[in-house]
């Protein structure tokens, strides 16, 4: 009995000592745990995922298209540490055509991450040095990926959308915040959403006196969409237009619902429309034959019959979709055709000067100039046509 005894009170005096590491260890881990929780947060992605983020996010990615022209916009480049293939001239056109990027070369001498559009290589990211904190990702919905993204690499996923100038813009300006949230930037955010307000409202100020008859009929060709295409491809719902209340003759073209919807339209639409003005958007013009909207209004008879095309009242704008819209780019074109076609409301605009205030404003560095000289000037000017 007293051996028993004796056997046990050595058993436990043994398993006391053991038994407090054990719990010094889990208030260790408690108060661990408290920490990171301090030194973290959560925010709601456009996804309405809830994300935990770090307090302070200092490092970060973009995936998908136009990703990462909202971190610019937010004076967040230096906070990259990788670019998609789209930084690196994996592009479908031969000019640079992204104020961001003009801006910004050295986004180029970044490690690579993954394929642009969405299309993320887990295996490069998880090896980057240093390692991202977040990754931005916009068109989550559509692309997908986001959950099993965050799986495989470990880092907090940021749903976005991109949205647009017009009929998406609550979709746009939610964006922008949620990125402006995530790295503790949201004065910047409210600045860039205040600065397109303040656009959109001068443009709509101008023309709100114009009178209908004062008002020619206009057309715009030659959009990107995904990729390149010739002077049939047009947006019904073309943002400038939208601002300009202008008589866009493809306008009835629009789909219900959000989005700007692209149209491809039939010769000879265009002619029984017969528009006063044209433009054409300059990225068609370095495209190869069959799909270039300058070779075609120079050498196709049917394009030859327009009035706008034999009276010489052709106009060059800036690339509207380049890795989705150029939203610096829009604006720009916005206050060009405003002066094209109601001069006097715009009487006191240089749209060029206008157009690199608006990259300096968005982008840190002006822009315009270098892209136009990649496109033979054809950027804001009449475009000749023999």
């Amino acid at each position: 009995m007293n051996k028993h005894f004796e056997k046990t009170r050595k058993t436990n005096h043994i398993a006391r000592p053991a038994a407090r590491v054990l719990l010094i260890a889990f208030v260790g881990l408690l108060l661990s745990g408290t920490t990171l929780a301090a030194d973290t947060r959560v925010i709601t992605d456009m996804l309405d995922r809830q994300v935990t983020v770090p307090e302070r996010v200092e490092r970060v990615i973009c995936s998908g298209s136009g990703c990462l022209r909202l971190l610019v916009y937010l004076q967040a480049q230096d906070r990259v540490v990788a670019v998609d293939s789209a930084e690196k001239g994996g592009l479908p056109f031969s000019v640079e055509a992204r104020p961001y990027a003009v801006a910004h070369p050295e986004l180029q001498a970044l490690p690579l991450f993954g394929e642009f559009r969405g299309h993320d290589n887990p295996e490069l990211i998880a090896a980057l040095s240093p390692r991202p904190q977040v990754i931005f990702k916009t068109y989550a919905a559509r692309d997908g990926g986001a959950e099993s993204l965050f799986a495989k690499t470990g880092i907090p996923v940021v749903g976005l959308g991109y949205g647009d100038l017009t009929r998406n813009r609550q979709e746009l300006d939610r964006s922008l915040r949620i990125m402006g949230q995530v790295l503790g930037i949201e004065d910047r955010a409210g600045a860039v959403i205040a600065f397109f307000d303040g656009l959109a409202a001068d443009l709509e100020r101008r023309v709100k006196t114009v009178a209908d008859a004062d008002r020619p009929t206009t057309y715009i060709g030659g959009l990107a969409q995904r990729g390149g295409h010739g002077f049939a491809s047009t947006e019904p719902a073309y943002a400038p237009f939208v601002f300009l209340s202008a008589r866009n003759v493809a306008g009835k073209l629009a789909k219900s619902g959000k989005g700007d919807s692209h149209a491809v339209v039939s010769k000879e639409q265009l002619l029984m429309w017969n528009p006063e003005i044209l433009f054409l958007d300059i990225s068609s013009a370095k495209l190869q034959a069959g799909a270039n909207g300058l070779e075609e209004l120079r050498s196709d008879p049917a394009y030859q019959a327009l009035t706008a095309v034999k009276k010489g009242r052709v106009f060059g704008v800036f690339p509207y979709n380049f890795y989705t819209q150029n939203f610096e780019s829009i604006f720009a074109n916005a206050y060009f055709i405003g002066k094209t076609l109601y001069p006097g409301a715009f009487a006191d605009i240089d749209p060029m000067t206008r157009a690199e205030e608006i990259a300096v404003f968005l982008n840190g560095g002006p822009a315009f100039a270098a892209i136009n000289q990649g496109y033979d000037n054809l950027g804001f000017a009449k475009i000749v046509l023999p």
